[in-house]
This record gives structure tokens, C-alpha cells and sequence, in this order.
């Protein structure tokens, strides 16, 4: 009986041990990782000037804080509603993406991503290298219009949607 009884305890202490193990290295095991953008510092929509001219190029930008702890990339989205579209009319609308820190001295991409058009923009994706201590990078998206060469663009307001997609490296 007692033989019994030692065997229990010792099966419990074992569980007990097992236990205390899996909740000490949860955090390791589950959620170390992250990546998010901020909630309070996201993107704010981007409302361009009107385009008075025929060669007039209106520019807006709008930023957001991506949250990290590991490198990273950033894509975009290539398709038709990233286009600034007025029902059936469009305008030519290129993208660029700018970082606070270069990845080297803090977390950050590098080089900046320049100017292309929406269908091309970021064709393999953004590096955003992390630098350990630093967990936060501020991307900030630039977008500009303008009409298509030998075209004037109908008046009234012009929308597109762009979405950035951030995973790890």
C-alpha cells in the first residue's frame, strides 16, 4: 500500500514538474514572436489636392508604426483597387515607401522604395531588417497622381485602396 502511494505522489510531482515547465516556457513557445501594426499609429487615409492642370502631380503620404522582433517583409497589392479609379475613368498612381531607420542603426528597410506604379510596386516585396532592442519602424507610403500621358482625366473624386501585407523574412 505504501509502495502504492509513493508511486502516486511521485506521478503527481512528475505532472506537477511537467507543468510548471510548459508554463515557464509558454511564452518561448507561443507568442515570442510578433509582428503587428500598431493600432494607434496606423495608416490615416491620404487625400490628395485636385488635379488643376493637365501636368499637375499631386502628392499625400500617410504613415504607420509596424511592430517586430525578427526581419521581415512588406508587400503590396498589384490589383485593379489600388489604382485611383473614378467609375470607369483612372489615373496613373504610383506608390513609395520611406522608413524611418535603415535597418543598420535601427530597425528599418533599406533604401527607401522609389516611385512605381501601382501594378509594379514592391514586385518583391521590402526588406525591413531587425535590429534587436529596437522593436518598432515607422513606414510611411507615398502615393501621387496624374494624368495619363495625352489624356485628361475626368473631374471628381478618384479612389484606391492600397494594402500592405507584412510577413516574416
Amino acid at each position: 500500500m505504501q509502495s502504492e502511494l509513493n508511486k502516486t505522489k511521485l506521478m503527481l510531482a512528475y505532472i506537477l514538474a511537467v507543468v510548471i515547465l510548459i508554463l515557464l516556457c509558454c511564452p518561448l513557445l507561443i507568442g515570442a514572436d510578433y509582428m503587428y501594426w500598431d493600432d494607434y499609429h496606423s495608416f490615416a487615409d491620404i487625400v490628395l489636392d485636385k488635379i488643376q492642370t493637365r501636368d499637375q502631380i499631386p502628392e499625400g503620404s500617410s504613415w504607420a508604426i509596424l511592430c517586430l522582433n525578427g526581419d521581415a517583409e512588406i508587400t503590396a497589392d498589384h490589383t485593379a483597387i489600388a489604382q485611383l479609379t473614378k467609375t470607369t475613368d483612372t489615373l496613373v498612381t504610383e506608390y513609395k515607401l520611406e522608413y524611418d531607420k535603415n535597418g543598420t542603426n535601427g530597425t528599418g528597410g533599406t533604401p527607401p522604395v522609389d516611385w512605381a506604379e501601382y501594378d509594379v510596386f514592391l514586385p518583391g516585396g521590402s526588406t525591413v531588417t531587425y535590429v534587436p532592442g529596437d522593436n518598432e519602424v515607422t513606414v510611411t507610403l507615398h502615393v501621387r497622381a496624374s494624368n495619363s500621358a495625352g489624356e485628361l482625366a475626368d473631374a471628381g473624386s478618384y479612389i484606391a485602396t492600397q494594402t500592405l501585407t507584412v510577413h516574416w523574412k
